[in-house]
């Protein structure tokens, strides 16, 4: 799918800073999306959501907007300001993504719940509601394996970026990685699942 459009993205330093960013979060997520996989697929996540419910029933949650990483939105929600493509987030937005596009294909999964999982549920669910109400918001009215394992798995993936993928966000990219992007399969499969989109989009007052 060479023809695919970076729409935001100005071709030159931006759109290289993109693939920069890229190639080093998909480098680095894609071990830290196998092992969450593994830990679900083991039933060793689960495990640990009911160990750890009777405690919370007892203690009570940590509050999880404590930190910066929760309150990113903060400014945005507080009106109606258009928030322009930064490269370098939408290449580990990205990256962290088609890690788990990859992870997901590798394990069998098939292509309708691999665009779902990855894709349509970020995009046309969780982003909305996160602009509305903040992630935070978010977390805490979700499932107890969800809250759970934002606190877990959130941390992990703070780390990553700074330990991992910003100071990298600068070396150069293997001649091929952008033929492999543009040429991947997700492209198509999710063409074909945004034709049963319903042409309403998701409304949080």
């Amino acid at each position: 799918m060479g023809s695919l459009k970076l729409r935001g993205l100005h071709e030159g330093p931006e759109h290289d800073e993109f693939y920069r960013t890229l190639h080093a979060t998909y480098k680095a997520a894609l071990p830290l999306v196998s092992e969450i996989y593994n830990e679900v697929k083991s039933g060793r996540e689960i495990a640990s959501v009911v160990d750890q419910t009777a405690t919370l029933e007892t203690y009570g949650w940590t509050k999880v907007d404590g930190s910066t990483m929760w309150r990113t939105g903060e400014t945005a929600r507080k009106g109606n300001i258009e928030v322009p493509l930064e490269p370098k987030t939408a290449g580990a937005y990205l990256g962290i993504m088609m890690a788990q596009v990859d992870v997901l294909r590798k394990n069998g999964h098939g292509w309708s719940e691999i665009c779902n999982e990855s894709i349509i549920e970020a995009t046309d669910s969780l982003n909305p509601y996160i602009a509305a109400r903040g992630i935070d918001y978010m977390i805490d009215n979700c499932s107890t394996t969800a809250r759970l394992g934002s606190r877990k798995w959130g941390p992990r993936f703070m780390q990553m970026v700074t330990g991992d993928v910003l100071p990298k966000a600068d070396d150069a990219v293997p001649p091929d990685f952008k033929k492999w992007f543009l040429e991947h399969p997700v492209h198509d499969a999710l063409a074909e699942c945004m034709e049963f989109r319903p042409p309403v989009n998701i409304s949080v007052q």
